[in-house]
């Protein structure tokens, strides 16, 4: 779905899944997903989302945050 876009911006690690690639990935249940944020709350995580791996790393694992950050801004050549 990332791949194509990925390549046209010149960014050849990402956009796929395959080994040796970064990686960011959201593992969630369609079916359970729902949004709990509110104007008086705005930072609740969502219900549905097991895990989120960014750059390899898991990062959100139910609602512990682990903060390690491992991400980083990305431009295009």
């Amino acid at each position: 779905m990332t791949g194509l876009a990925a390549a046209k911006l010149g960014l050849d690690d990402r956009g796929r899944l395959a080994e040796g690639l970064a990686a960011d990935i959201c593992v969630f249940d369609p079916a359970a997903i729902t949004d709990r944020a509110t104007f008086e709350q705005p930072q609740q995580y969502a219900d549905g989302i097991a895990y989120v791996i960014v750059n390899g790393v898991i990062e959100l694992a139910g609602e512990e945050h682990r903060d390690r950050r491992p991400g980083k801004v990305l431009t295009p050549l």
